[in-house]
Formats: structure tokens, C-alpha cells, sequence
């Protein structure tokens, strides 16, 4: 099958959902997109599956890896099965944009919208590029039907001003975590709140892991506990470790429960260790491979947009199993060197033999590796031999810093 970068989503209606493997994981059902202010083109956030007895789940924009004439391929089997539930800011092409009356600017005409097209940009982001239009006809016949671009349309944006939730989230969409944190702190406690419940899961774990411990805390407990669950799931396992840190046992156990277990196991192995420990700050997700893995196979792990930049710099390679904690750590291979050999060669057969950091390693024993070594991040095994995580250089400057540098940032 030809990958299309263009897809008109009534077409894409039905088509089989598959993962990587090649099993099929149900049906696609609708595209989920978030309006924007003014003209600019809408952002597709993600797609509606129907899996098994008819639920419905929804399956984020960046897990979708090609879109074929037959099929839709997910980067990824491990899928979230609660069921979809459109948030404030979100809208269904299928459910909500087609049928909806709106006007050419061109000509001032009304017209109904029966078809939109979904593109990949060069960024890699889907948008919702252009419109099936058909204006009305005489004595009952159908009129013309025109395919337009997104701009030359009226009727669909949302209004340059106003003060809902879903234009404050229309003009903060295109600001990265760390920006929007920023905005959301600048705003009243109310409407912070309102801003939050109407960003969606993956989204608001983001900005999460950018804001304050207070801030923090008071938007995790605006959310309903099902909720909070959800976007703990989303975080990063040390991010969701540190906040729930600052629970009491109580909640910290409830919510626990309420996760599910494969993404809850991470975080309470995380929950053991010493916070100013290599364990207390490591991520318990770093890039695995298998001592049979090629470099073509590395290198196409890391290019995984979910990555961040510091672990994306190198791969760890243990025995099997190849989540945390894992088989007998052998070495890890830096990204420089996987970048230098053929892409056929094993990857076990580039490893860097550097000694690694041990889970109960102090704060102060992690900097001096980093700088000893020159390192953005750093393997974590235990006395067993098993790689447990890695730690990221970022999250060492997170925990060197004061408390408040967020807060001192902001106000600067």
C-alpha cells in the first residue's frame, strides 16, 4: 500500500486499525480536531477507534504512522482503552463539521460542508487542509460542489475574541509545554482550572511536568479522580512519581489503583527510591534494545517523537526482558556512533562499556558522572545487573535548581 499525506475522512470511515505487528485493533470511526482562531487550518489531535463491543477510545495523532488507501498503522499496540470522551476545544469532523452551513468568502455564497481532508505537514502534524463544499441548487437539484482550502471558508473559526475556554486553548495551542505553563500560571486560579479540564490528556500531562509542585497539586485536584488518573498515565513515570510523591499515602494509593496496572507498575517502582537519588530522578522508560537488534532498528527507535532529546541520545542494550527492570545490562551505544556504521551491524557490537550509576547513587555523585563523562544521560542499574532506568540531564538540572525556579522564571 502508497502512504498518503492527503485523506478526505469520509473516506478514511471504517478503514481497519493495525499495529505494528499487523494485528488488527478495530476500526477508525472519526478524526478529532481542535479548531483554531481566525483562518488558520484546524490541528487534527487524534483519531476515534472502535475495538472490541463497540467502545470507542481514543488513539493520539503522533501513534498514527501511515495512513494507507486500505488501512490505518499505529506506531505502538499499547493503546489506552478508556473510552473516548470529547473535551471542551475538541470537535468531530465526521460528527460535527460535516452539514455544518458556512460561506465563500470568495463569492459570499452559502454552502454545506460534506467532506474535509486531513494532511500531513513537513513538520509531520495533521491538519485539515481543505474543505468539500456543495452550494445549494435550483428546484430541489443539487448544486455545485467545490473543494476549497480551509481559509477561503467562513463560519467554522473560532472568534478572535471572547473569553471561553475554547479560544484561550486555540491561542495557547501552539505554544510549547514550558510557554504554556507559563500562561496558565498567569491566569486566575478559576480559569486556570477551566483551562486544564478542557485540554486533553496528553496535552495537559505535558504542561504538568512544567508548572510549580503547588500549581501542580491544585490542578490535579480540580480533576475528577478518573481524570487525574488518565493524565498521570500520560506523564512521563518519574514526573507522575514525583507529584503523586506529594500525596498522602491515601490518595497516592487511590489513584494508584485507579491507573492501570501496566502504567501504575513504573511509577510505584519509582515511588521506592530516595527522591535525591539516581533512583528517585531517573525515567524507567529509556530506549531498550536486545543484543540481536541492528543499528537500523536503534536508530529508527529514537526517532520515536515521543522521545525527548536526552534520552533520545543513546540506546541501552540488555538481555531479555526489555522493560525495567530488565535482564543483565551489557552497554549502551551513543547515537554518534549508531549515526558512523552500516546499518546492518548489531548494535552489541558498538557498546560503551562505561560504568554504570547505581539506584541509590547521591544527587551529588550523579553531577559529577554527568560532567565527568560529558554525558545528557546515563544508565541506572542495580546490584543485580539489571538496567532499572536511565537519568536525563535535564532532570539532574531539575533537581540542582531551587524549588522556585519556575516561579523565579516566570517572573522574570
Amino acid at each position: 500500500m502508497t502512504t498518503v499525506s492527503r485523506a478526505y475522512v469520509s473516506r478514511l470511515a471504517g478503514l481497519p486499525v493495525f499495529d505494528p505487528n499487523g494485528d488488527r485493533v478495530g476500526r477508525l470511526r472519526d478524526v478529532v480536531v481542535a479548531l483554531r482562531v481566525g483562518t488558520a487550518c484546524p490541528r487534527a489531535l487524534g483519531i476515534v477507534v472502535e475495538v472490541v463491543a463497540r467502545r470507542r477510545i481514543f488513539v493520539p495523532m503522533g501513534r498514527v504512522t501511515s495512513v494507507d488507501p486500505g488501512a490505518v498503522v499505529l506506531a505502538s499496540g499499547t493503546l489506552n482503552l478508556k473510552r473516548f470522551e470529547q473535551r471542551r476545544g475538541e470537535t468531530l469532523v465526521l460528527g460535527e463539521l460535516l452539514d455544518r452551513t458556512v460561506t465563500l468568502r470568495e463569492t459570499q455564497r452559502p454552502a454545506t460542508v460534506v467532506d474535509a481532508a486531513v494532511e500531513q505537514t513537513r513538520t509531520g502534524e495533521w491538519q485539515v487542509t481543505r474543505l468539500a463544499v456543495q452550494e445549494p441548487g435550483r428546484l430541489g437539484r443539487r448544486g455545485q460542489l467545490h473543494q476549497v482550502p480551509w481559509a477561503e471558508v467562513a463560519g467554522l473559526a473560532l472568534p478572535e475574541t471572547g473569553q471561553g475556554a475554547e479560544t484561550l486553548i486555540a491561542t495557547y495551542r501552539e505554544l510549547n509545554a514550558a510557554d504554556l505553563a507559563h500562561a496558565l500560571q498567569d491566569l486566575p486560579e478559576k480559569r486556570r482550572h477551566e483551562v486544564a479540564e478542557a485540554l486533553d490528556d496528553e496535552r495537559l500531562a505535558d504542561v504538568l511536568g512544567e508548572l510549580p509542585e503547588a500549581t501542580q497539586m491544585g490542578i490535579l485536584a480540580s480533576l475528577a479522580e478518573t481524570r487525574a488518573a488518565d493524565v498521570l498515565e500520560e506523564m512521563d513515570p518519574d514526573d507522575a512519581a514525583d507529584l503523586l510523591s506529594e500525596l498522602s499515602n491515601v490518595d497516592r494509593n487511590r489513584l494508584l489503583e485507579l491507573m492501570e496496572p501496566d502504567e501504575a507498575e513504573p511509577v510505584r517502582q519509582l515511588l521506592q527510591y530516595s527522591e535525591d537519588t539516581a533512583g528517585g530522578i531517573m525515567t524507567s522508560e529509556p530506549v531498550i534494545l536486545a543484543p540481536d537488534a541492528t543499528i537500523a532498528e536503534a536508530l529508527a527507535r529514537v526517532r520515536e517523537p515521543e522521545l525527548t532529546p536526552s534520552l533520545a541520545s543513546q540506546v541501552y542494550v540488555c538481555r531479555p526482558p526489555s522493560a525495567t527492570p530488565t535482564g543483565r545490562y551489557l552497554g549502551l551505544a551513543h547515537i554518534q556512533r549508531l549515526l558512523r556504521e552500516p546499518p546492518s551491524t548489531l548494535v552489541s557490537g558498538v557498546l560503551d562499556d562505561l560504568e554504570p550509576l547505581r539506584p541509590e547513587a547521591p544527587l551529588t555523585e550523579v553531577t559529577r558522572y554527568f560532567a565527568t563523562y560529558n554525558l545528557v544521560a546515563a544508565p541506572v542499574v542495580d546490584d543485580r545487573g539489571r538496567l532499572v532506568g536511565a537519568v536525563s540531564v535535564d532532570d539532574v538540572l531539575d533537581h540542582l535548581l531551587p524549588e522556585d525556579w519556575r516561579e523565579r522564571a516566570r517572573r522574570g
